[in-house]
């Protein structure tokens, strides 16, 4: 019968030895196998909440100093975003950054026929609802019905309404990135079916 493996652990001062915190010990792998700049990203990609500097900084096990630092070089390269909060910065991940990261994870996951077959179908959806209720967007059907209660039979329709057409977003950008990154150019994708280029998308 084989033994449990022995927890963490490390020489105390006394010369004896103490357990450490599996956690402990993980943080400390992650801080040797990367780089600060690489602390930084992996934090401000898994958070879309606005972040200050040293709250990142806190995160990435880096000074506020180095955080600010490579923030703004990721700001330069349009994978952040910065906004004002009194005299405090607070960074979070670009709309653009988002969408690309999603766009390449699909088409990794799908072929461009089965996503340009996706995007008639949410089209096809999305017209329906128009024409059943009389309206072009999810906002005047919320507007038309005055819509309170998102647990309701109408308010479940409009998060459906409004999540197919976000997605409907995303796909045809996906098109469009994965069109580029064969080609080198772009020669053009149909605009979102509710004409408001709404690009934002469900996460």
């Amino acid at each position: 019968m084989s033994e449990e493996p022995s927890p963490p652990h490390r020489v105390s001062p006394d010369g004896g030895t103490e357990h450490r915190d599996v956690n402990d010990v993980v943080e400390e792998e992650w801080i040797e196998e990367t780089t600060p700049f690489e602390r930084v990203y992996e934090v401000i990609s898994r958070v879309y909440d606005p972040l200050s500097a040293a709250q990142i900084a806190e995160r990435a096990r880096v000074s506020p100093t180095t955080a600010r630092k490579h923030l703004r070089t990721l700001e330069s390269a349009g994978e952040v975003t910065t906004s004002q909060d009194g005299q405090t910065t607070h960074y979070r991940r670009s709309e653009t950054a988002i969408v690309t990261e999603h766009a390449q994870s699909l088409l990794a996951e799908r072929t461009p026929e089965e996503i340009a077959s996706g995007i008639a179908d949410m089209k096809a959806q999305i017209q329906a609802w128009r024409e059943e209720y009389g309206v072009d967007s999810p906002e005047k059907f919320a507007r038309e019905l005055d819509i309170g209660d998102a647990d309701s039979e109408h308010g479940a329709l409009l998060t459906e309404w409004q999540t197919t057409r976000r997605n409907l977003a995303l796909a045809q950008a996906t098109l469009a990135i994965g069109e580029v990154s064969q080609t080198g150019h772009l020669t053009g994708t149909d605009t979102d079916d509710d004409g408001n280029g709404d690009t934002s998308i469900v996460v």
